[in-house]
């Protein structure tokens, strides 16, 4: 009987947040600075409008690329390889400007779908060799309690960017404490989508990480 390759964890350094779900297919980790710019959290909002402009184009290019991806399942079990690359580059760059956008990071994200090892935030999500065929038709409905949890917790993540606002203005540092709470809203955010574009076929974990 052979047993699943387990995923290797992403590297960043001085990883944050509760540790992710061992083995699970879609990992998210964020390396949490020791010092921000405090002036950055002013003008962020305005940096991130280039990104958020061309990511509603990579968005578009997601939907049609997911509407391919539904019939390439639905008719012979495999997610075309190039496709899938698509969609996780599309989710790697979505929750870099994200992170950014909730002043996670300082470092600029970069304008690309690919792996950056050298950037704070790193984003995977392992390719399924197989699918089965029914997943397509259901999964974006088995998903909707895990995203409702989710959007509760990305709410959290948003009371807690005002708290680093603040922190960040005066101390140059989000608390750890604050920094760990924010990082769940993101993660479970990326699981659900993953499983409900069905990315990854295995459930995602009920757990805190």
């Amino acid at each position: 009987m052979n047993v699943p390759e387990q995923p290797a964890p992403l590297a960043v350094p001085n990883p944050s947040g509760p540790p992710s779900p061992l083995g699970y297919p879609v990992q998210l980790e964020i390396s949490q600075p020791d010092e921000l710019n405090r002036w950055l959290p002013l003008v962020k909002w305005l940096l991130v409008i280039p990104h958020l402009f061309v990511l509603l184009f990579v968005g578009i290019g997601a939907f049609f690329v997911s509407i391919f991806g539904f019939f390439a399942v639905l008719i012979t079990g495999v997610w075309p390889r190039g496709a899938f690359d698509y969609m996780v580059g599309a989710f790697r760059w979505g929750y870099r400007v994200f992170a950014y956008m909730h002043l996670m990071v300082d470092a600029y994200p970069p304008f690309s779908l690919a792996d950056d090892p050298d950037y704070p935030v790193r984003l995977n999500i392992e390719y399924p060799e197989r699918v089965d065929r029914w997943r397509p038709l259901v999964q974006w409905l088995l998903a909707i309690p895990y995203l409702f949890v989710a959007g509760i917790l990305y709410w959290i993540t948003g009371l807690m960017t005002i708290a680093a606002f603040f922190t960040i203005l005066f101390t140059k540092r989000i608390p750890q404490g604050v920094f760990e709470l924010m990082v769940p809203g993101l993660r479970w955010n990326l699981r659900g989508n993953a499983y409900a574009y069905f990315l990854a076929d295995r459930y995602p974990p009920w757990v805190w990480g």
